[in-house]
């Protein structure tokens, strides 16, 4: 088959019905398949698509307030990227980023979340609704909490998640904090967090629901649930061993709570999402799958790096069978908030209980590291 050249590409995309505001200023690169680019998107003077899995639905919008590049990602019906670049990421219905982002690789934002501008997300998940003021790095986080656009969960302007710690002899990543969770933050009933801004979390972490950090700290703890909290820093000076390696835990058990996390996610989006929804969303829920499938890889492979250096292997992981998924299915259907909002209490339950099963059995793997 004949390769379109970048004139012919724009022609193709229009004649099926992208909305493509300059033709003059939209590059669409050959990998790009055309076919991907759904009725009703909208690509802004400055839009770059790049990369085989690119995919916009319905009504997505790129470029809105500035040059946007996009490389390999996918954006659900009504999705926004108003300009920065963005590269393996999946943003689902109406989730957004504002001006000016840099989003990488495993980056998976819910319904409805969002981004203020100049934000730096690297293999960070948002549930639903969760927002991010502006100026942040936030990589390597999952965060939920909150029920609705009106009450969510937030992180403050100015705020970063450290996510390097220097000890060793190159340093290390094992640093992934849990901001809320995902057996009970999927259904959308749990009390929302704030973040503080001119502020910071230094990972690995756990926040609990309903936790409040006051502004202009940085955090070097977990956060507890339902608390406001504000910690004073001590003085230190000290000389630096370069050979200091700190203690296997209780950062092991930190990361193996993430990335049990992270297969509880995954297990909600395979049993729970995927069988539910129409097969032209399809797609979008299948690399939303596989961004988590990276990011469990990349945990697993940071946390393995760990505890080698401190003469220990790695724990075989294995979540078992996720077992008969509680939740009702019923038809498909494109509204996800929805059907989560109509679940009865006593199967919210049944679900939260499901999940935390297979939490706690990636937890588990890990119980001969001392």
């Amino acid at each position: 088959m004949a390769v379109l050249d970048l004139e012919q590409r724009i022609r193709r995309v229009l004649e099926q019905g992208v909305v493509v505001v300059d033709p003059r200023q939209v590059f669409i690169a050959p990998e790009v398949d055309l076919a991907r680019l759904a009725p009703g998107a909208v690509l802004y003077p400055g839009t770059r698509l790049e990369g085989a899995r690119t995919h916009l639905g319905v009504g997505a919008r790129v470029g809105t307030e500035g040059p946007a590049t996009l490389v390999d990602s996918v954006l659900d019906e009504r999705a926004a990227v108003a300009s920065g670049y963005v590269q393996g990421a999946v943003l689902l219905r109406q989730a957004s980023l504002g001006a000016n982002a840099h989003v990488r690789a495993g980056t998976l934002l819910e319904e409805e979340a969002s981004t203020a501008h100049a934000v730096g997300l690297k293999q960070t998940i948002l549930l639903a609704y969760v927002t991010l003021g502006s100026l942040i790095n936030f990589c390597d986080c999952l965060m939920s909490g909150g029920t609705s656009r009106r009450d969510h969960s937030e992180v403050g302007s100015g705020y970063v998640h450290f996510n390097f710690t220097p000890w060793g002899a190159q340093g290390d990543k094992a640093t992934p904090s849990s901001v809320g969770d995902v057996p009970h933050g999927v259904f959308l009933r749990e009390r929302r967090i704030f973040l503080g801004g001119s502020g910071g979390l230094v990972g690995p972490a756990a926040v609990g629901f309903g936790a409040i950090a006051a502004a202009g700290q940085v955090a070097r703890g977990d956060l507890a649930a339902e608390h406001l909290i504000l910690q004073a820093p001590r003085a230190l000076d000290r000389l630096v061993d370069p050979h200091r390696l700190d203690r296997v835990q209780p950062r092991a058990a930190k990361n193996l709570h993430y990335i049990g996390e992270l297969h509880a996610l995954r297990a909600f989006y395979a049993e729970a999402r995927l069988p539910r929804i129409p097969t032209e969303r399809r797609p979008v829920i299948e690399a939303a799958i596989a961004n988590l499938d990276a990011c469990i890889d990349e945990r697993c492979r940071q946390l393995e790096r760990f505890l080698e250096e401190r003469g220990r292997a790695m724990p075989m992981i294995d979540p078992g069978p996720a077992g008969p998924c509680p939740l009702p299915l019923g038809e498909p259907t494109l509204d996800h908030i929805g059907w989560v909002r109509a679940l009865p209490n006593d199967v919210v339950a049944a679900g939260a209980a499901w999940l935390g099963g297979i939490v706690g059995r990636v937890e588990a793997a890990g119980a001969a590291l001392a």
